[in-house]
C-alpha cells in the first residue's frame, strides 16, 4: 500500500511542473539518490539525471512549478498518512541562506547567522526563507514541508508566515497548533492564529509586558486602556494565576507550570492571551536549556502537563533545516537569481517529503556503527533510494538527444552581468509629540 502511495505522489508531484518538468524532476531524483554529491554539477552525474549538466541549470533558470498546486499534493499525502482526530502541530520558523560575495544576485539584505564567534558579529548578507513545517508525533528529524518561500527586502518575517498559514491551515481540515520560537509572539500573528481557529504555543521572552483587564478606579474621565502589567522578570507583578501544576519531567526532574488569563499586549488589546511559566528544577540553566521558560497562548484549553512535551517537539524543525542544509544541500546550489533559489527550494522540500513517505516502506541502510534497535533517520533511509527509485519508475520523459549545440555566433561578445547593491531596510521613523 505504501509502495503505491508513494508512486501516485511522485505522478501528482511530476504533474505540478509546468516548463522544464523532466530536467527538474530528474534533478530531485538525483538530490535522493546521491548521498556524496556535495554539488549542482556532482548531482548531474548521477544516473537518475539522464541529461547533460546544461539542463540542470536551464531549468533552474527557466522551469516553472505551480507551489499551489505542489503544496496541495503534499497536504494531502501527510494526510493520508495522519489518519485519526488527534490534533496536529506544525511549526513556522525562518532560515537563512548566506551570499555575501554573490554582487550579481539581487534582492540580498542584511541577515542574521547563528553560531557565529563572539568576536564577529553575528550577521550576513544573503537571503531569508519562511518554511511551516509538519512535525512529528515524536522529536525526530521526521518533519514535512508544508510550504516554503522566500522573503523578500520589503516584506517581514511575520507577514510572510501570516500568508503561509492562511493557505496551509484550511486544507489540513484538523484541529492545529501553532508552535514558534518568541519571534513570532507579536499582536499580528497572534490574531491572525485567531482568525484561522488555532491553538498557538509560543516562545515568550522574560521581559515582555503583558496587560491584565482594565479596572476603572475614577468615575471621571475614560476607562483606561491597560490594566495591572504582568512582567516575567519583576515577580511583584505575578500573582493573581489562574492554575498551576507541579509534577516531573521526561527525565523525572521536578517541574512547575503557572498559568495567567485575561492578558493582551499593548499593540493587540483586542486579542486576549494566556502567559505560561516553566520552571525545571533540573535544568543547567543555559541558553539551551533554561530554568526557567514563558510562553504565551491564545486559550487554555491545552492542559498544562501537556505544554512541555508539545514545545518539546518544535525542536524538530531545527533538526529538519539541519538535514536540508548538511545532507540536501540546500544551501551549497550557487545560483545567481533568487527566483532559480525558489526553485531550487522547492525541489529540496519535495525531496524531504519522499523520504518521509518512504520511511512507512521500513527500507534502510545501516553502517556498520548504527544500531538498528533505534528508530530510523532520514539519511539510512535516503541511503536505500537508488534501489527504490529504480522499482518506481520516473514519470519524467526519456532524454531526445538534439546534437551539438552551435555555440555563439562569431563577434558576439556577452556583456558583465549587472551588479546589485545590498538592501538596507530603512529605520522607522520616531513619533514626534503634538
Amino acid at each position: 500500500m505504501y509502495f503505491n502511495t508513494l508512486i501516485d505522489f511522485r505522478q501528482q508531484a511530476y504533474a505540478c511542473f509546468e516548463r522544464g518538468a523532466d530536467a527538474l524532476f530528474n534533478l530531485c531524483d538525483a538530490l535522493l539518490s546521491e548521498p556524496q554529491a556535495r554539488s549542482l554539477v556532482e548531482l548531474s552525474q548521477s544516473p537518475c539525471f539522464q541529461r547533460r549538466w546544461s539542463s540542470l541549470y536551464q531549468g533552474l533558470s527557466t522551469g516553472k512549478i505551480n507551489e499551489a498546486a505542489l503544496r496541495t499534493v503534499c497536504i494531502q499525502a501527510f494526510l493520508q498518512q495522519r489518519a485519526g482526530e488527534d490534533p496536529i502541530c506544525i511549526s513556522v520558523d525562518s532560515s537563512s541562506v548566506p551570499r555575501p560575495e554573490a554582487e550579481t544576485s539581487p534582492d540580498r539584505g542584511i541577515i542574521y547567522v547563528p553560531n557565529m564567534p563572539r568576536a564577529s558579529k553575528p550577521v550576513s548578507v544573503g537571503w531569508q526563507f519562511s518554511t511551516v513545517m509538519l512535525l512529528p508525533t515524536s522529536p525526530g528529524s521526521w518533519v514535512g514541508i508544508l510550504d516554503q518561500r522566500r522573503i523578500r527586502t520589503d516584506q517581514t518575517a511575520i507577514e510572510v508566515a501570516i500568508t503561509q498559514l492562511r493557505e496551509v491551515v484550511p486544507q489540513l481540515k484538523r484541529r492545529v497548533i501553532i508552535l514558534a520560537d518568541r519571534w513570532y509572539a507579536t499582536a499580528d500573528f497572534l490574531r491572525a492564529s485567531h482568525q484561522l481557529g488555532c491553538q498557538v504555543l509560543i516562545r515568550l521572552k522574560r521581559n515582555r509586558k503583558l496587560y491584565r483587564k482594565p479596572v476603572r478606579k475614577s468615575s471621571k474621565g475614560r476607562i483606561p486602556l491597560d490594566g495591572p502589567l504582568l512582567q516575567g522578570s519583576r515577580p511583584e507583578t505575578l500573582e493573581g494565576a489562574e492554575s498551576s501544576f507541579s509534577g516531573t519531567d521526561e527525565k523525572d526532574g521536578a517541574i512547575s507550570i503557572t498559568r495567567w488569563s485575561g492578558l493582551h499586549f499593548k499593540q493587540g488589546r483586542d486579542v486576549e492571551v494566556c502567559a505560561v511559566r516553566v520552571v525545571r528544577e533540573g535544568a543547567k540553566d543555559t541558553k539551551r536549556d533554561p530554568r526557567e521558560s514563558w510562553f504565551v497562548q491564545l486559550s487554555a484549553e491545552m492542559p498544562l502537563r501537556e505544554i512541555a512535551p508539545t514545545y518539546a517537539s518544535r525542536f524538530s524543525h531545527e533538526h529538519g533545516y539541519r538535514f536540508m542544509k548538511q545532507d540536501l544541500l540546500w544551501t551549497q546550489a550557487h545560483v545567481r537569481t533568487p527566483e532559480q533559489f525558489e526553485r531550487w527550494s522547492l525541489l529540496v522540500a519535495l525531496a524531504l517529503n519522499q523520504l518521509v513517505l518512504a520511511r512507512q516502506l521500513g527500507q534502510a541502510v545501516y553502517r556498520p556503527w548504527e544500531p538498528m534497535q533505534r528508530p530510523l533517520t532520514p539519511r539510512q533511509v535516503r541511503r536505500t533510494m537508488p534501489s527504490l527509485l529504480v522499482q518506481f519508475g520516473t514519470p519524467a520523459r526519456t532524454c531526445q538527444p538534439r546534437g551539438n549545440s552551435p555555440g555563439r555566433a562569431c563577434g558576439f561578445h556577452p556583456q558583465p552581468a549587472p551588479r546589485y547593491g545590498v538592501v538596507l531596510k530603512s529605520k522607522r521613523k520616531a513619533k514626534t509629540k503634538g
